[in-house]
């Protein structure tokens, strides 16, 4: 890491401890960013670096709820407005008992430089809490919604600051949040939260558009090979709504996805992943992957614990959680033949893998690039809701494609202008970096 730049990254570590996927996320950007700066001085002398790793406002409350026992519950709720430069702060709400602030932040901080790379006019922001959803019913996770929005609702708005999903977060939960904010602010701004249903405002492809997205992202890295999906074989990770969507669009190219995960096992199915099977278990009936197997039949196997990443395919998907794929399963993913890796979750490769993938000549797709289709297609909402307009799946489809074709071609033009071609890492961390400096630059010191 350049010395001017280590200095920094050294006193954000101090300022911040022990929140380690905050530090892993900055220590990641910086390690690009030497180029930059013998390029852009005015970035170190205007204290840019600085003033991008603390957020500007954090936001953390108490979230107290009641079961249907009624017994009561009080869990933590966090907003991190971390960067407002190009737009409202934009990011999704993780529901999960492993979110705490480190988390939140890191989030937070990628999402400052996704947003920037869609060309979207958005800042970066996130948010969640350490509920569990899991085994909850509708009417708890309901209550739980509305006590959050409670709190949060005075921090957002669609000029402010405008929440979508994450993990834990889906449709049904924005639902609730978004009634709560309806009933306390007596105003139907649909433009407040994306990810919305189809009915009360929200947008055709949005389901769709990280799984597609990473898809799409991957695409145009095998073209620069001469490859394509067609023929390929895939293993995904994670069987939510981004792995499910990146699965149906890897399969509609000609790919067989043979693996997917949760977190109790796996399954590996040679005949491809029966993406309708896989919907109904997974997105109506909640359940485990265990249910896929049992109604496939012997053609399917199901371990129990283990890695996916065990299972030999040439384009790996993860798309389940930051820090899933470590040194070890990189390595023998590319000991196994892997041509082309693309994150469709946030960080879910160490930076020991990421560092044997690159060593080793594979594609290289990081999520703040290859999973922007969401938080694109979010954006989009928002521009469907400003308008009172909706548009069809295959206009905002298209859109979402030219989005996703955008975001490789700056990522790979940026890598080949500052010396490194074919490093998508650096192409995306300097491609998000530079345009969210020169606004910060522009707008004076805030």
């Amino acid at each position: 890491m350049d010395s001017r730049l280590e200095a920094v990254r050294d006193t954000v570590l101090a300022r911040n401890p022990g929140e380690l996927e905050f530090h892993q996320a900055v220590t990641e950007v910086f390690e690009s960013l030497g180029p930059v700066h013998d390029r852009h001085p005015e970035f170190l002398e205007g204290a840019v670096l600085e003033r991008l790793c603390e957020p500007e406002r954090q936001i953390i409350f108490r979230v107290p709820w009641t079961d249907d026992s009624g017994r009561v519950h009080v869990n933590r709720g966090f907003r991190v407005e971390f960067n407002s430069a190009l737009g409202p702060y934009k990011g999704g709400l993780r529901f999960h008992p492993s979110v705490y602030l480190g988390i939140v932040k890191f989030l937070g901080f990628e999402q400052i430089f996704k947003n920037a790379l869609t060309g979207m006019p958005i800042g970066g922001g996130k948010g969640g809490s350490d509920f569990d959803p899991r085994g909850r019913s509708d009417a708890e996770i309901m209550r739980f919604c509305q006590s959050f929005m409670t709190e949060l609702y005075r921090h957002i708005g669609e000029y402010t600051d405008v929440p979508a999903g994450d993990i834990g977060v889906g449709g049904r939960e924005i639902g609730y949040l978004f009634g709560q904010y309806k009933r306390i602010t007596n105003r139907y701004e649909s433009g407040v939260l994306t990810g919305k249903g189809m009915s009360w405002g929200g947008s055709l492809v949005r389901p769709e558009a990280t799984g597609f997205g990473t898809v799409i992202f991957a695409e145009e890295m095998l073209k620069t090979r001469g490859q394509s999906f067609d023929g390929q074989r895939v293993v995904v990770s994670g069987s939510g709504n981004v792995a499910i969507y990146a699965i149906a669009k890897a399969q509609a190219l000609g790919a067989t996805v043979v693996a997917c995960s949760d977190s109790a096992g796996y399954i590996v199915d040679e005949a491809g992943i029966d993406v309708p099977l896989l919907r109904q278990i997974k997105e109506v009936e909640r359940a485990r992957l265990t249910e896929y197997a049992a109604r496939r039949g012997s053609s399917v196997s199901y371990v129990a614990g283990g890695s996916v990443w065990d299972v030999n395919g040439t384009v790996a998907l993860p798309c389940a959680t930051q820090n899933e794929l470590d040194g070890d399963a990189a390595a023998k993913l590319v000991s196994n033949g892997l041509v082309a890796i693309a994150e469709g979750a946030n960080m879910p490769s160490t930076r020991e893998a990421v560092s044997v993938f690159q060593e080793a000549g594979v594609l290289f797709g990081p999520g703040k690039a290859a999973n922007a289709g969401g938080v694109a297609t979010s954006a989009l909402e928002m521009q469907q809701n400003a308008s009172r307009d909706s548009w069809s799946f295959e206009h905002t489809e298209a859109r979402l494609t030219e989005i996703m074709v955008g975001i490789h071609d700056r990522c790979a033009a940026t890598a080949e202008e500052y010396g490194a071609p074919g490093n998508y890492v650096l192409g995306a961390n300097i491609g998000g970096f530079v345009k969210v400096a020169d606004a910060m630059l522009a707008q004076g010191l805030i």
